[in-house]
């Protein structure tokens, strides 16, 4: 039977919404947009700029390290070290501007502290074949150690010269009034989800979650990606230190205690599967929204906080669940 090309283009926008529809990150998306119109109702300062300003500057540190565990995660790998990471920059930035040097050298320090952390996690991991979770639970520890060791467990709180550009950078907001690390969080939103889509190391974090033998079979530098992977992880850990260090405007060693945890439940949430092979920096960045939105919710609502961890816990066993029927369902058909 012939068919029409009226009806070709309606099969294929019948598709389009069924895929959109079908996503994990669709429905994240809604329960985020109907918990804030339930809070804006049901309470009088959730709606307020204030708290609005406060909920999109709070999430950008959750939502940029997410960006990079979402890569981990599609590759079928974990990073449990990234609270620890953001610490041990934090902290390296804080000491090298404390002792009088730039702006420009402690961010450099910072960065390079991460690159290095990253790339000593990805050789074990891809070349020696080590665990994932071994590894990046043993820089969970070793990150911190060495933080407490760089600052002999002090609270820093003087940036030497360039004290004021730093709290600018991390505190300020130049462009409309927009917190400056939700500017930076949306840049490099938009720079993780052109290179999952667009480009071809893209295409191999993907086929490397998907089926890594057989990666390695079609000729994809399997070690090599993986290690750039955990470089980009801790990178995107070490980024949110220095922005998180300008915006608190001191650094103690329980800087980033736990936040691995928010970090792997907000890129599971937003739709990333641990088996590998799925995820998008969107769906990072609504799973970060819908924690940060939980866990200012409870205050509002009166809810001990003590719950935070019952409703993160919950959400995360519901995104699991979904994508299992949602596989079963597939699988039927």
């Amino acid at each position: 039977m012939a068919v029409t090309l009226d009806q070709t283009i309606g099969q294929k926008q019948r598709s389009w919404l069924a895929t959109i529809m079908g996503g994990q990150t669709f429905w994240v998306l809604i329960a985020v947009i109907l918990a804030c119109i339930f809070l804006s109702t049901a309470t009088d300062s959730f709606a307020t700029a204030k708290n609005i300003y406060n909920i999109t500057r709070n999430v950008t540190f959750v939502a940029i390290i997410a960006l990079g565990m979402t890569l981990v995660i599609i590759t079928g790998g974990i990073d449990l070290s990234v609270g620890s990471v953001l610490c041990l920059c934090s902290m390296v930035l804080a000491v090298v501007m404390h002792a009088g040097y730039s702006i420009e050298v402690g961010i450099a320090a910072s960065i390079g502290t991460a690159l290095l952390v990253g790339a000593f996690n990805g050789v074990l991991i891809a070349y020696l074949g080590f665990p994932p979770f071994v590894v990046t639970l043993g820089m969970l520890s070793i990150a911190r150690s060495l933080a407490m060791v760089a600052s002999n467990n002090t609270v820093v709180f003087q940036f030497g010269p360039d004290h004021d550009k730093l709290l600018a950078l991390g505190g300020g907001a130049w462009v409309f009034g927009i917190a400056n690390p939700v500017l930076y969080m949306v840049v490099l939103a938009l720079i993780t989800g052109f290179v999952l889509r667009w480009t071809k190391f893209g295409r191999y974090v993907f086929a490397i979650g998907g089926n890594e033998h057989a990666a390695t079979l079609t000729g994809v530098p399997v070690p090599r990606i993986k290690v750039i992977v955990y470089m980009i992880s801790a990178l995107s850990a070490g980024v949110a230190g220095i922005i998180q260090t300008g915006w608190l405007g001191a650094v103690t060693t329980n800087i980033g205690a736990g936040m691995e945890l928010q970090v792997i439940a907000a890129a599971v949430i937003g739709g990333a599967n641990l088996a590998g092979g799925v995820g998008t920096a969107f769906g990072a960045l609504v799973g970060a929204a819908l924690i940060e939105i939980i866990r200012n919710s409870l205050g509002l609502l009166g809810i001990n906080a003590f719950w935070q961890g019952c409703f993160i816990g919950g959400a995360i066993v519901l995104a699991v669940l979904f994508d299992r029927l949602r596989n079963l369902r597939q699988g039927d058909e």
